[in-house]
């Protein structure tokens, strides 16, 4: 029996389970696959940690100057019964070097009326400084604007400074950065539009004219205005197959702050409830494919027909296989074969609820068109995260192999009181009760998935992960939303930043073993956007390859370091470097240094 078969949230009919299945899921959760890594017991201190995984995180936040909690935002007074659960998202954080100065600074986003953006700048000694407000980017969140929800960095005008866009429930607004000076608010001619729910955004150039353009993905319909309602009709009316959701927006770019909606034309004309997505060239074509994780859904794969228009096979490759609660999309190559993997995140609570995250892997001699994909989440071992959204892989230990990190935790009040019973009974309902959130039973004070513990993964490269986040140093149980990755300190070690919804920004630091190596580049483009979002960069090392794309967005409401970094296990030189850039020009770039960042230009 699979585990996501066990228990259906519209068939829950109490909190608490049978003794009996909580043993179940105990056992069909441990880890019983061959690992590398010794079996996780207890919390092994710094000397412990990288003794037996090869790294330790410390959180530094307040050490390094940040000094940030997010809000969120207060809506319809219609909502108070149950606004903790439609008001929570819009913590999100996203990796920029803004200033070109060769050092990773971060935006994080506020949601609350009045409160304010974080511009990050690093300041090259280990600390932050919030520059938002003398950039212009803090204060967009004034009374009837709206709550921003997250922000993705990009190119657009090919000057060689990554301009900002910042998605709102509300007007999305997008600024041009002034040579790293400032940022000039360019919204109004822009030909965004005017009003949408907007919970995700990508910079991609999906037909290779060097211009970047733009998705944008949906929550709540476009036509609800959160702060006045005309009535409480505004929620899904499916837990699984929700018909009432909205439009995505591909909107064009013409290279001058100005975009054009070719959504329509191009084919994406699906109306869902979005909250993640990603694009990779996924089958080889040179063009950028689109997933998109869907709540109350199935996931989406849009292939991309070398840039004249989009066409779905979910269904086809084998991701929409059942509706889940989708809020993540990341890409990883676990094995090393050169080929990306899918995550996607969903809910597990033990006892209640198991859909359990999906890890899509290319089946065994299928690729191009007829590209399939399975669900080895289970027996990798991530597939159990709890109320999962965002998560990013990356070689966290330098061994050679893509880890995942992974935040979760919906909402954590009362630890002795659960909203569960309650949800499942609004779940078990017919679609006009479902919908109606005036139909839901008020949260109070109580909790649904909160105090959650974070996950870890290691990958031993055998295909079997091992968490050790509490091992490791990740012990804090805030309600995380965006996991970003980047090597703030520039040391050759992927850091770790996560925005917690009305919690703090916290940083991680990363401690590696010396005795791993690792490669770094920085992808300069001339032909393609300068971004070069969309270039697909191979390593060859010690007889193995790895393949990782540069997305212009990934994971939740997140945005990763546009350096891509590489860990090289004990190898001391690599073989060579592939790179495709999203013009088509492929080129190698053989003998290049390791244990440093190395500047690749088109």
């Amino acid at each position: 029996m699979k585990r996501r078969d066990l228990i259906r949230l519209t068939s829950a009919v109490c909190l608490g389970a049978p003794m009996a299945l909580a043993r179940y899921l105990d056992m069909r959760c441990a880890d019983t696959g061959d690992s590398p890594w010794p079996a996780p017991n207890r919390p092994a201190g710094r000397p412990g940690a990288l003794s037996r995984y090869g790294f330790a995180f410390e959180e530094v936040s307040r050490q390094a100057g940040i000094h940030f909690t997010h809000q969120a935002p207060s809506l319809d007074p219609k909502l108070n019964p149950i606004m903790p659960i439609v008001a929570s998202m819009g913590a999100s954080v996203s990796v920029v070097d803004f200033d070109r100065d060769g050092w990773p600074d971060m935006y994080v986003t506020n949601s609350a009326t009045g409160s304010q953006n974080h511009l990050y700048r690093n300041m090259r000694d280990g600390t932050f400084q919030d520059f938002a407000a003398a950039m212009g980017v803090a204060d967009l969140n004034p009374p009837g604007s709206g709550a921003c929800m997250g922000a993705v960095w990009g190119d657009f005008n090919n000057d060689g400074y990554e301009d900002l866009l910042v998605y709102k429930w509300g007007r999305p607004m997008l600024f041009r950065n002034d040579g790293g000076k400032r940022f000039v608010d360019i919204t109004a001619n822009s030909g965004l539009p005017e009003h949408l729910n907007c919970n995700t955004a990508l910079w991609l150039d999906f037909d290779g004219d060097g211009h970047l353009d733009l998705l944008l993905g949906s929550y709540y319909p476009q036509e609800i205005d959160l702060w006045h309602l005309k009535d409480t009709r505004m929620m899904p009316n499916s837990f699984e197959y929700a018909t009432n959701g909205t439009r995505k927006y591909l909107l064009r770019g013409r290279g001058d702050g100005t975009f054009e909606d070719v959504t329509e034309k191009m084919g994406l004309t699906s109306k869902r409830w979005v909250l993640a997505a990603a694009a990779a060239d996924l089958r080889g074509t040179g063009y950028p494919d689109i997933v998109i994780a869907d709540d109350y859904g199935v996931p989406e794969f849009w292939a991309n027909d070398h840039g004249r228009g989009f066409h779905e096979i979910g269904s086809q490759v084998g991701i929409a296989a059942r509706p889940k609660s989708g809020m993540n999309v990341c890409f990883g190559d676990i094995f090393n074969q050169g080929a990306l993997s899918i995550y996607t995140s969903n809910i597990s609570e033990r006892g209640v609820l198991i859909q359990g995250n999906d890890l899509w892997t290319p089946q065994p001699g299928t690729s191009g068109d007829n590209i399939r994909y399975q669900d080895i989440a289970e027996t990798a071992g991530v597939g159990i995260g709890g109320w999962s959204f965002g998560a990013q892989f990356g070689d966290l230990n330098n061994d050679g192999f893509q880890d995942l990190f992974l935040t979760n935790g919906y909402i954590s009040a009362s630890p002795d009181q659960n909203y569960w019973y309650d949800y499942s009974k609004v779940a078990g309902g017919n679609s006009s009760i479902i919908a109606d959130a005036d139909n839901w039973p008020p949260i109070g004070g109580r909790s649904l998935s909160g105090q959650q513990m974070k996950h870890a993964w290691i990958n031993g490269g055998s295909g079997q992960f091992v968490d050790v986040a509490p091992e490791v140093g990740v012990t804090q149980t805030f309600d995380g939303r965006s996991v970003a990755v980047a090597d703030f300190w520039n040391r050759g070690v992927l850091d770790v930043a996560m925005a917690c919804q009305c919690g703090p920004l916290l940083l991680y630091k990363n401690h590696v073993t010396p005795d791993n190596h690792w490669i770094k580049f920085d992808l300069r483009a001339r032909r393609s956007n300068r971004s070069a979002f969309g270039a697909m960069v191979k390593l060859f090392w010690d007889g193995q390859q790895q393949i990782q794309p540069l997305c212009g967005g990934s994971g939740f409401s997140a945005q990763n370091d546009r350096r891509l970094h590489f860990g090289l296990g004990k190898a001391t030189k690599i073989e060579k470097v592939e790179v495709r850039w999203p013009s088509g020009e492929t080129r190698e770039y053989p003998s290049l240094k390791i244990d440093q960042t190395n500047v690749l230009e088109e």
